[in-house]
């Protein structure tokens, strides 16, 4: 039996770093990326972070010490985020036979039957692949494990002089060495809560987990915690997912770039998240037979709190975008009041299931082939011509109700009019 390896590949800063790509003078200046509505800092570099910027911090309460430290700031760019992740795994995938795609910028390689390789070498091959095929920096951790893998790739993040980018975590003395100081908090799979059940038990490193009872650990934090200590002892019990899962619900929902206050404008907005889930739906071919739809407040500002929600329980489930459009309106009708300055709307679709197993019904409320032939067409148009390119009326036109952007970069790599120009 081949014992098992795994490299964890994990791109530095990911959203700057695709920032950076097409604008080379970013290179060494401090860079941040922020949420939606221009919220949040939600991406930061090195040099951001040495200026104090913190995960989370509010845009508005770190304004000044960008402007004075020459920040780049630049708004969410979803769109090219998006592609250059599918560059990036693309060329993961040539390294190995089975790869799991874990987030947007993660992804981990098995590495199982590659004895014959130098495996820190092999890691740095990849990582000076993809900086040259992308123009995007990764690190590598490498482990028996896939907890024991992230703890190196941190490490690796961490000392990026030292290891270059690559940590090889296989030898003993190593992983003996690294979890004697590595904090608990860090630890892939232990959250905020866990880490003050932990501290009760005088643990505060992952070498001391390790060396945990499994017993006192499982009652402490399920059978999650139990598996932990045995990856830390380098024993796999997390195998790669090569195969995502069905979502179990989809949810489509953002706040306005400004207050709204209109039924019109949320109707605009609700068909928009409608198209939006169920061409997500449509995606791994399944059907829903609820829809939520739910409406509120700023519940930040000084202003009269509303907060509502309603549901529609459809007899045959669907994927047609128009059906689902109507639904959803019959609901915001229900939940919506006047007078209210609403910050954001959304919806659910629950109770999904196959499209294979959909049953016709005598009341011709299932979809019918031309629906889903419909469809089909227009996810190919909008796959080929770019998002949006067919869309309901419903959707609108002028949307000014969508977030705050102010700050964001070209689609360089997905629209033929924003492609860089060089000259």
């Amino acid at each position: 039996m081949k014992e098992e390896v795994f490299a964890l590949v994990d791109c530095n800063s990911f959203y700057c770093s695709c920032e950076r790509v097409f604008d080379p003078s970013l290179e060494k200046r401090p860079v941040i990326v922020l949420s939606n509505n221009d919220g949040c800092a939600v991406a930061r570099t090195d040099e951001a972070k040495a200026l104090g910027i913190g995960m989370g911090d509010p845009y508005f309460k770190i304004k000044e010490l960008c402007k004075k430290n020459k920040v780049a700031v630049f708004s969410s760019n979803y769109t090219l985020y998006g592609d250059m992740s599918r560059r990036v795994m693309t060329i993961l995938s040539e390294f190995t036979p089975e790869m799991e795609v874990y987030s947007i910028d993660e992804a981990f390689l098995s590495l199982s039957g590659f004895s014959a390789k130098d495996l820190t070498r092999y890691g740095q091959e990849i990582k000076n692949i993809v900086r040259q095929m992308t123009g995007v920096p990764v690190s590598v951790g490498i482990a028996k494990t896939k907890v024991l893998a992230k703890v190196a790739n941190k490490l690796a993040k961490k000392n990026k002089t030292e290891y270059s980018g690559v940590f090889n975590l296989c030898e003993e003395k190593d992983i003996e060495n690294s979890l004697k100081n590595f904090p608990v908090r860090d630890l892939w799979g232990v959250g905020r809560q866990s880490v003050k059940k932990l501290a009760l038990q005088n643990i505060f490193t992952a070498g001391q987990l390790r060396d945990a009872n499994e017993k006192v650990i499982q009652k402490i934090l399920t059978i999650q915690g139990r598996r932990i200590i045995k990856e830390l002892r380098g024993e796999s019990c997390l195998n790669l997912q090569l195969i995502d899962a069905d979502k179990k619900q989809i949810v489509s929902s953002r706040s306005f770039g400004r207050s709204v206050y209109k039924i019109e404008e949320l109707r605009e907005s609700i068909a928009n998240h409608i198209t939006t889930a169920a061409e997500k739906l449509r995606q791994q071919e399944s059907l829903t037979r609820s829809i939520i739809v739910f409406v509120q407040t700023n519940p930040f500002k000084n202003v009269p709190q509303y907060y509502n929600s309603g549901f529609v329980n459809l007899m045959s489930g669907t994927a047609v975008t128009s059906k689902m459009i109507r639904h959803a309106f019959n609901v915001l009708d229900q939940i919506y009041k006047e007078g209210f300055e609403y910050k954001k709307c959304g919806v659910m679709l629950v109770d999904l299931f196959p499209k294979v197993n959909s049953q016709m019904d005598m009341f011709g409320l299932s979809d019918s082939i031309t629906d889903m032939h419909r469809m089909e067409v227009v996810d190919r148009i909008n796959a080929f011509h770019g998002k949006g390119a067919i869309k309901p009326g419903a959707c609108g036109t002028n949307q000014f109700w969508q977030m705050l952007s102010q700050m964001k970069s070209p689609c360089y790599t997905t629209r033929w009019s924003e492609l860089l120009g060089v000259g």
